[in-house]
């Protein structure tokens, strides 16, 4: 059975001390990739640094929402165009109305994730959104803006808001807090098995949210999925891991290859 882990921040520090055994214990749970997001220009070097090691990894470029400043989405911009060819998404990249409230700061924010959806249909490479407390908002600015390779990942908005992104083609990842999460409970009851992804968002968004979570609980997600779709384990995990390789395709070409 292979997993694939479509979010997680495996630059972040607290795993650093025992980074090697993280991997190895996803890879015993039968983890192939894992997709690393980045927040900011130093994290995406290291992620490349970090994937170059460690081939688990497949490495994502982009800015945490809670940035707004246009200077470093330009910087960013053009550290993707620069790394294209090391790179498998851009992200973590997106909206978010929970840390940011003001109108201004709100309009940076979409100024911002405009220029990096214009940079996924140039380099075709699909795009890993963050949308906390606007997930429908999120949904339609990115159908106006023409955005079509799309992740929207642990979104917290309504089932009615994410539907809406699977009318426009767009995929949604499941993280192991759904196990406590009557949201993303409600989520699986409405959104297709084949628009679904696993993800952990690492090192957060566990099954305990006081302990620190790990690639390895995307099985917690395979099993919360397979329970509210009445299949197995090994079903969850066929369909997820070929829509995470339909979506990243440039992550997975081996898996593409072998399937082919």
């Amino acid at each position: 059975m292979e997993l694939i882990d479509a979010h997680a921040h495996m630059s972040d520090e607290s795993f650093g001390a025992d980074f090697e055994t993280v991997l190895q214990a996803a890879a015993e749970a039968g983890v192939v990739g894992i997709v690393t997001v980045s927040e900011n220009l130093g994290d995406a070097h290291r992620i490349l640094e970090l994937a170059e090691k460690f081939p688990l990894l497949k490495p994502c470029a982009g800015l945490y929402p809670d940035t707004l400043d246009l200077e470093a989405a330009e910087a960013m911009v053009a550290f993707i165009r620069a790394h294209e060819d090391r790179l498998v998404g851009i992200g973590e990249v997106g909206l978010d109305h929970w840390v940011v409230k003001e109108a201004s700061g709100r309009e940076i924010q979409e100024r911002m994730l405009v220029k990096f959806v214009a940079l996924s249909e140039e380099l075709d490479l699909p795009l890993n959104v963050h949308s906390r407390s606007a997930g429908r908002h999120t949904v339609r600015f990115l159908r106006q803006h023409g955005a079509r390779k799309v992740l929207l990942h642990a979104f917290d908005g309504k089932a009615s808001a994410a539907l809406e992104g699977i009318e426009a083609g767009y995929y949604f990842s499941i993280p192991p807090s759904v196990v406590r999460s009557r949201q993303k409970q409600k989520l699986l009851d409405r959104l297709p098995l084949d628009r679904l992804l696993l993800e952990t968002d690492s090192p957060v968004l566990g099954p305990d949210p006081a302990a620190r979570n790990e690639p390895k609980n995307v099985l917690v997600s395979c099993q919360a999925i397979a329970a509210a779709n009445g299949v197995s384990i090994e079903e969850v995990a066929r369909v997820t891991t070929e829509n995470a390789r339909r979506l990243f395709p440039k992550a997975f070409r081996a898996f593409n290859a072998r399937s082919g």
